[in-house]
């Protein structure tokens, strides 16, 4: 076992007792809420609905997703329902996609696999390594952490595509008449669609720690646990989400990129929204 499964283990045994905060606590929780709904009121912003719905919808759905939580995370639990899981975030992370970068040729298919194959090299590189477990406490949240944070960047380097693919058409064709093939005369916009979707969470992955102290390891060291484990734990957490939105988007745009074009090295024709 690598030390940083070690150090996970021993975080959940001595974090259980702490991390509780029970339901008094939640409830004084949402007196934030309540400040923020003041906020609004006094500022006439008019997002007082808006805010309690959030906060509504974020309780309940957490609350779901805490109950499932109980089906995967145990030790003993059977690994199916975990991979069950897995298909489920990741057709929902596509249908998602696929709703926000409407347009997009084969964009479902084409997010699917980005997914899935993000997930297949990053997941695989900290289980093949044993940095964890492989268990459904470790699974379902680090797959979490791979679609969730790749969603975002992916559905941004769509739309940027097609929006090249439409504005940027005379350039585009250009170069085609000049006799470089497809790839070659998209290659500039599919550069920029990627920098584009990467540099925000190149830009975060720089600043963590010093600008802002990241959820996961604030939520450690909240429920006890030693704030060297917790660091440890986050830095591979950072890295797994910088891997993985490097992959989805890179998986994405190649195939978009690819889909934009005929057999016959001409560009199609595309309504960006």
């Amino acid at each position: 076992m690598s030390a940083v499964a070690e150090a996970g283990g021993s975080m959940l045994a001595s974090a259980a007792a702490r991390a509780d905060i029970g339901l008094a606590g939640l409830a004084a929780s949402g007196v934030l809420i309540l400040v923020a709904v003041l906020i609004s009121l006094w500022r006439k912003l008019d997002l007082e609905r808006s805010l309690l719905w959030a906060a509504t919808r974020a309780l309940v759905q957490l609350l779901i997703v805490g109950w499932a939580l109980q089906l995967v995370v145990g030790p003993d639990d059977p690994l199916f329902w975990s991979g069950l899981w897995l298909v489920f975030m990741l057709l929902f992370a596509a249908w998602t996609t696929s709703q926000r970068a409407a347009g997009v040729p084969h964009v479902l298919a084409l997010s699917l696999l980005a997914y899935a194959l993000s997930g297949l090299v990053t997941l695989g590189v900290l289980f093949g390594f044993q940095v964890y477990e492989f268990e459904g406490r470790t699974i379902v949240p680090l797959a979490g952490i791979v679609v969730g944070n790749s969603l975002a960047a992916t559905v941004l380097v769509s739309r940027q595509l097609l929006v090249a693919a439409t504005e940027q058409r005379d350039v585009i064709e250009g170069r085609l008449a000049l006799g470089l093939s497809a790839a070659d005369a998209f290659q500039p916009h599919l550069r920029q669609a990627l920098r584009t979707a990467l540099v925000p969470q190149i830009e975060t992955t720089k600043a963590v720690g010093i600008v802002a102290l990241p959820g996961a390891m604030v939520g450690l060291i909240l429920a006890g646990v030693d704030p060297a484990d917790a660091v440890k734990v986050q830095i591979s957490v950072m890295y797994l989400v910088l891997g993985s939105v490097a992959t989805t988007t890179t998986v994405m745009s190649i195939g978009i990129s690819r889909e934009l074009f005929s057999p016959a090295q001409q560009l199609r024709r595309f309504r960006s929204d």
